[in-house]
């Protein structure tokens, strides 16, 4: 696909798909493969082509970039394995009546004059022929305008040189029926100083040889509409009517982001004024149905219009609805990645079709049938959230998972926490495991469509994503501590919370979908992206929870709403009015934009992190701390000092110790800035902040420190003996920070989480939404203190990815402290 990044240009292939109908010049409506990234199998590709010709699309570009022989190694001829490949693809191609078309890139260091490189091309293009095929293309995108002094010599324009070797290379293959030329300015933005003043184009029209089609992207890279209009001045130019390329739904230039909206913003008119519209793909092969479906839709419509049937007239809508009932068949089919079937006994007449043959990938996943919604926390802090409990008939699971199941039970045989969160006469919402090669519902389908829609739109779940936490974020003074608005609006802006912290529900119940579905192929091309934007709702979640009664006021020294707001990004990049930007200037889609919503979205290394290697379909959640989870905390940390040092329960002198030393303080003083990570097990990871560590230290010798030495009384009236050594290393706890660390990070956290954590990317996404908290309210750095002798605690943040985060480092008392600004 073209790109453009920065000053340069580059062009970006995949498959393309093409639609043809008669006439002596080349008509098609088609697809390409021109893009960067992980390349699609053969077997794929035969999908491709079966995908191709049941809606009647009829021409197929090959130009990978996988493939070095087709850009950086063009010179090259390709080795006998190689042929025998591409013979495959081309005659599989032309068995299913599609006209297979291959590009060459010599662009970037041919010498137009040189003799040898004229040779060495008709050399190439001349074995793929004898390969069977019978249409091709000469690719001239993104490259340096300048020529070398030898073809300064030989040429008056850079347009001249393309030109003279475009047509000689036309002859030398017979003046093929197919031969397309990309003209380094393919777009209206990249034209100077315009499409109709342009020197470059006017020599191509004017010298090119007239059967030999023009490839256009219309007035952008990616352009957001294309009509009748906006094409007659380049068909004026070029003398013949422009093949166009379309990118609308080519995501290769933002790892963030896919498309699976419908063809969209372009007239169904266009056909009659076209040479062809070759479609650039989403580099996810999985990712294409509803693209290449709509764009058949498309082009049938073009052809049914002289009717003047309404109902054949294009609809986006409409042809989504189509292309969503016949997706959903082949969504829940059980295909192994490369879309190999997994049950020989299970399928349908068109998976049995289109099914190719690649290893199997390895199954790690969960299996239950139990698939339960997200409870929606109350808002209002003086509620506790209701915690996940164990569906009964919940089967399987990963090893770390029983143990942690089976030492919970038996290190308290009084069941503590999540299982009675609820209190008397407060009913448990439950949260089951999720997965299981179950199947994803319509509404998942066009949930997940709705919120990897287009380049220029966002489908209507995302923007009712991105719409509700603007408003939010913009009234949470509503809200804010000691706020003393109008219960009425309080009820508003809650109630508004209640409906965004559902869909926020919904996008992690779809993740877990996914990966416990049955199409394997789907999870393997889909997982990243969910897996992203499930992070990002929880963080958002988290964020909107966590400011109902907990974000400071405008009377705060330390900071407030309004310091939030000023922190916080302002505009939504898919819809901002009079202007029509390349997409690839709001980077990150839906993903993006949330996070530019946050007080931390500016810092892209806590949202930037690969996915986990084999993913699980637990369902995780993030919320504030409240009173409820205190026992559930204890017990975790008293497991994972049993761990580390050995022994029994009863080996503790109180069992409140550990959890009084490590989290007590925190909890008591400042449980703002607390938050729960929990699994359909239950608690399974903290993080605790302090804002003003100074503050805080005052407050903790003032009230925390007596109210220890009461509980944990000297020897002579204690029934727990050595509890009085814990009094002391409270107090050493407390100890003075040098003013040069509390200058840059005024906050710090500490983080604790169970090693059976399954996706260990949710504790950075913990982490991240206490950051969020601790900036909202006016933190400008934390940081966290480690001792050197806590090897296992060192080991454990290094897991997560915390040092990543924490980069900073200085050391403060004898202890190593990783500090970061925020």
């Amino acid at each position: 696909m073209l790109y453009v990044y920065s000053t340069f240009v580059y062009l970006y292939r995949t498959p393309c798909f093409a639609l043809c109908w008669g006439s002596m010049h080349f008509k098609c409506f088609s697809f390409t493969t021109g893009f960067y990234g992980r390349p699609w199998s053969m077997d794929q590709r035969k999908v491709l082509f079966h995908w191709m010709q049941q809606w009647g699309l009829n021409t197929y570009l090959y130009g990978p970039k996988d493939d070095l022989k087709h850009r950086l190694l063009w010179r090259e001829v390709y080795s006998p394995e190689e042929e025998a490949q591409l013979r495959t693809l081309i005659m599989e191609a032309q068995s299913r009546g599609l006209r297979f078309v291959y590009a060459l890139s010599p662009g970037q260091d041919i010498v137009f004059s040189s003799a040898c490189d004229l040779t060495l091309l008709k050399r190439k293009l001349r074995q793929v022929s004898d390969l069977g095929c019978q249409a091709f293309a000469i690719l001239f995108d993104d490259i340096d305008h300048s020529m070398c002094q030898a073809d300064s010599e030989a040429f008056s324009s850079f347009a001249q040189a393309q030109v003279t070797v475009t047509n000689e290379i036309y002859r030398f293959l017979g003046e093929p029926a197919v031969f397309l030329f990309c003209p380094t300015e393919y777009c209206g933005s990249l034209c100077s100083p315009s499409v109709s003043k342009s020197p470059y184009l006017q020599t191509v029209g004017e010298e090119l040889l007239p059967n030999i089609t023009v490839i256009w992207t219309g007035s952008k890279v990616i352009s957001r509409k294309m009509s009748v209009d906006c094409l007659a001045e380049v068909e004026s130019v070029l003398q013949r009517p422009p093949l166009v390329w379309d990118n609308l739904h080519a995501n290769d230039y933002d790892s963030r982001r896919l498309f699976l909206g419908p063809f969209k913003g372009r007239e169904a008119r266009l056909r009659s004024h076209l040479r062809g519209l070759l479609l650039n793909p989403n580099c996810e092969f999985e990712a294409n149905y509803i693209p290449l479906h709509t764009l058949g839709s498309w082009y049938r419509s073009g052809a049914e219009e002289e009717r003047k049937d309404e109902e054949s007239e294009y609809c986006p809508d409409r042809a989504l609805s189509a292309a969503l009932h016949d997706w959903m068949d082949e969504l829940n089919q059980p295909l192994q990645a490369g879309r190999q079937s997994s049950r020989a006994d299970h399928r349908s007449s068109t998976a049995s079709s289109v099914r190719c043959k690649t290893p199997d990938s390895p199954s790690t996943f969960r299996v239950t049938n139990v698939v339960a919604k997200l409870p929606v926390f109350p808002l209002n802090s003086s509620s506790p959230p209701s915690s996940p409990t164990k569906l009964k008939g919940e089967t399987g699971g990963h090893d770390g998972e029983k143990k942690r199941s089976k030492q919970s039970s038996q290190s308290n045989p009084q069941p503590l926490g999540p299982r009675e969160a609820g209190g008397k006469g407060h009913k448990v919402q439950s949260r089951g495991v999720c997965g299981g090669k179950g199947l994803l519902s319509e509404a998942q389908v066009r949930l997940l469509v709705g919120l990897h829609y287009l380049p220029h739109e966002h489908g209507p779940s995302a923007q009712k994503l991105l719409q509700d936490l603007t408003w939010l974020k913009s009234n949470c003074q509503l809200v804010s501590a000691n706020s003393k608005k109008a219960p009425q609006k309080m009820d508003e802006w809650r109630g508004r919370a209640t409906g965004f912290m559902t869909l926020c529900d919904e996008i992690a119940q779809l993740h877990c979908s996914v990966v416990g579905g049955a199409n394997r192929a789907v999870l393997y091309d889909l997982y990243p992206y969910v897996w992203d934007l499930r992070n990002m709702a929880l963080v958002a979640k988290a964020f909107v929870y966590w400011l109902d009664g907990r974000v400071l006021g405008d009377s705060s020294t330390l900071g407030s709403w309004r310091n939030c707001l000023h922190w916080c990004g302002k505009t939504s990049g898919a819809d901002l009015p009079g202007m029509e930007s390349e997409p690839w200037v709001f980077k990150g889609g839906v993903s993006g934009e949330v996070q530019m919503l946050l007080p931390t979205g500016s810092s892209s290394e806590l949202f930037s992190h690969p996915p986990p290697l084999f993913p699980t379909s637990r369902l995780y959640n993030i919320r504030p701390y409240h009173s409820r989870d205190k026992m559930e905390l204890y017990r975790m940390v008293r497991q994972l000092q049993l761990r580390i040092k050995g022994g029994p329960e009863s080996s503790f002198a109180h069992p409140d110790v550990v959890g009084d030393r490590c989290l007590g303080p925190c909890l008591a003083m400042c449980p703002e800035y607390s938050f729960i990570l929990e699994d359909e097990l239950g608690v399974c990871g903290c993080v605790l902040g302090i804002l003003d560590v100074r503050s805080f230290a005052k407050r903790c010798q003032a009230s925390w420190i007596p109210a220890m030495r009461d509980k944990y009384p000297p020897k002579g009236g204690n029934t727990y003996p050595n509890t009085q050594d814990l009094i002391q290393m409270m107090e050493e706890d407390q100890g003075e920070y040098p003013d040069s660390l509390l200058y840059h990070f005024p906050s710090q956290l500490r983080l604790d989480a169970l090693p059976e954590l399954v996706d260990v990317s949710v504790s950075r996404t913990l982490l991240t939404a206490l950051l969020t908290a601790l900036k909202a309210n006016g933190s400008q750095g934390v940081f966290c203190e480690v001792q050197p002798t806590d090897r296992q605690r060192l080991e454990f943040l290094t897991k997560l990815g915390f040092l990543e985060i924490l980069r900073g480092e200085a050391r403060s008392r004898e202890g190593v402290v990783l500090g970061r600004l925020i």
